[in-house]
């Protein structure tokens, strides 16, 4: 697929509702942008960001969004005023305004969970353009799911995690300060390891295939799976992670079994898919998830000899893979185990997400 061939989408935020939504109904302050970003990085290219709101209100908001790339409008709170009215008309005639100007545009993502704009999706259909929709679960009508092309909730979305956090109290009434929200101080992050530097690339390529997947039709070209991982990620260099090119960093990942090369319509771009998991690598998957679960946070050192407790015939080598370690990678790139770095201990530690 040609670079020209993505669809090329327009984001606009009805900023205030998704943020009230987030924080009233997941307990998250302030609100993740990112797994909105990611998520539209695997459906296209993304070449217009707006969100809406009155930004005194959401001063940390307005840092993270600005870095973003997202283009704030000001929506200034007027005596005698609604100003959800006035950021509801703005966001709307912006969008249809753009509709008209920008052919190329192909896609309209609309960040709200709102009814009153419904008929924008409606204009917005009738105008042959496609139209996410991306709302919180709580606080989204039923009416407009049904009027989009596609829905997200943003509960759902790989990378949204709701902290345990002191559910904020109020109706979640859209004027207003929003209040502050209680939240316990956040773990000290796992220090980087050096000799590691692949550590995060296969779950990134496994997400990023996953949903290019299930959202874009034909076969997976390398070529357009990396303009994906670039579009979540601009920064992303493969020779970060030791590899020449991204040829030969999917390689690696292949010999892992995380994904599998076959033959691409042109030479040099392979097609990338999924390996075939027969039952046998679907039972050696989940022994080893039931015995990490019951060990709660063993590490990887030592893990295999408590798997030959349970299985003494135990081989990861049977399934393809060149060593438990890249047995274990695979199993955290399909999202079966968690891993990190115990610096204490020298070594990885695995659990399960329960």
């Amino acid at each position: 697929m040609a670079i020209n061939d993505d669809e090329r989408i327009a984001l606009f935020l009805d900023y205030e509702n998704l943020a009230i939504g987030a924080r009233d109904g997941l307990g998250v302050s302030p609100f993740d942008f990112g797994p909105v970003a990611d998520a539209l990085a695997e459906r296209g290219r993304v070449v217009a960001r707006r969100a809406y709101a009155d930004w005194s209100y959401f001063d940390e908001d307005r840092r993270l969004l600005a870095r973003a790339q997202v283009e704030l409008i000001e929506i200034p709170q007027k005596l005698g005023g609604s100003r959800k009215n006035a950021a509801d008309i703005k966001m709307a005639v912006d969008a249809i305004e753009l509709a008209y100007e920008r052919p190329f545009i192909t896609t309209f993502a609309i960040g709200t969970g709102d009814s009153d704009f419904t008929p924008l999706v409606h204009k917005l259909r009738e105008m042959d353009k496609r139209v996410i929709g991306i709302g919180v679960q709580s606080s989204t009508s039923a009416l407009l799911p049904p009027a989009c092309d596609e829905f997200l909730f943003y509960d759902r979305l790989p990378g949204v995690d709701a902290p345990v956090r002191e559910r904020v109290r109020g109706t979640g009434r859209r004027h207003g300060a929003p209040e502050a929200v209680a939240a316990e101080p956040p773990p000290e992050p796992a220090p980087a390891v050096s000799d590691d530097r692949d550590a995060d690339i296969g779950p990134l390529v496994a997400r990023t295939l996953s949903g290019l997947q299930r959202h874009a039709e034909g076969p997976v070209l390398a070529s357009r799976l990396k303009r994906a991982i670039l579009r979540k990620d601009p920064t992303f260099d493969e020779a970060d992670h030791g590899f020449r090119s991204f040829g030969e960093l999917l390689k690696n990942l292949a010999g892992q079994r995380v994904v599998e090369l076959s033959e691409g319509s042109a030479q040099g771009d392979p097609q990338v898919t999924f390996p075939a998991a027969g039952a046998a690598v679907d039972d050696a998957f989940r022994l080893l998830v039931d015995v990490v679960a019951d060990l709660g946070t063993p590490q990887l050192s030592g893990l295999k000899n408590q798997i030959r407790r349970r299985q003494p015939d135990f081989s990861e080598k049977r399934f393809g893979f060149g060593s438990f370690s890249s047995f274990v990678r695979a199993a955290r790139a399909r999202g079966l185990v968690e891993m990190e770095w115990d610096e204490p201990a020298g070594d990885h530690r695995l659990h399960v997400e329960r």
